[in-house]
């Protein structure tokens, strides 16, 4: 299915249905979409940091923000010699962040963005696309603090699409397609808040809901 044919009413549609689009390349023409047999997932309560960075993490030097600069996270994250968001990829994820669907979360030293993750959060359920880093431990940072907002949104799910040693590494497990579609029926239940009330993350909560550190 060619991009044109995909609207952000339908791209939400696909996520309710555990299905969601890949670009070829960043020059490819079209998006495939995609249903894999094994599933990537975030267990919101197991989210594993190591020492060191619950180190930098306590240290500070930094700041935390949310879509302050959404276009940014999604072409840093394009950045790479290998991607698969193209120009319909990145305007369909534009079109869903204007209308409050997709979501990033950022971190920030001395003004510079350096590390990043976005993805799109229907109901209970929060469908990572891609994150990046510019500096050591810039995407594991944005990571800690989206799963600690999303546990305390009421979020049930964090998809991350695909297993990779990095986020196996930060507590990832991967599940089968029957199981995923399973807990995404259960999250699209749930009425979930990506910017919950009252909201403030600090330092010392974010790594204290954490999994013990190695």
């Amino acid at each position: 299915m060619t991009a044109s044919h995909i609207t952000p009413e339908l791209l939400l549609q696909a996520y309710r249905i555990g299905v969601f689009p890949m670009a070829e390349s960043r020059s490819a023409k079209g998006i495939h979409w995609m249903r894999p047999h094994r599933r990537g997932v975030f267990d919101l309560n197991a989210f594993h940091i190591s020492r060191s960075l619950r180190a930098q993490i306590l240290r500070g030097g930094y700041e935390v923000a949310v879509n302050r600069n959404f276009a940014a996270v999604v072409q840093a994250c394009a950045d790479r010699p290998q991607t698969w968001i193209n120009a319909e990829i990145f305007d369909l994820y534009a079109q869903l962040h204007a209308q409050g669907h997709a979501h990033s979360q950022e971190i920030y030293a001395g003004g510079t963005l350096m590390g990043g993750v976005y993805g799109v959060a229907i109901c209970g359920a929060f469908f990572g696309e891609s994150m990046f880093s510019r500096a050591t431990g810039g995407s594991k940072m944005a990571l800690a603090y989206l799963i600690h907002r999303l546990r305390a949104g009421g979020f049930a799910l964090f998809d991350t699409q695909y297993l990779t040693p990095h986020l196996a590494s930060l507590g990832a497990v991967e599940i089968s397609r029957a199981q995923y579609e399973q807990r995404l029926a259960q999250a699209l239940t749930l009425q979930a808040s990506f910017a919950p009330k009252g909201y403030c993350p600090v330092p010392a909560s974010v790594v204290a809901a954490s999994a013990s550190p190695d």
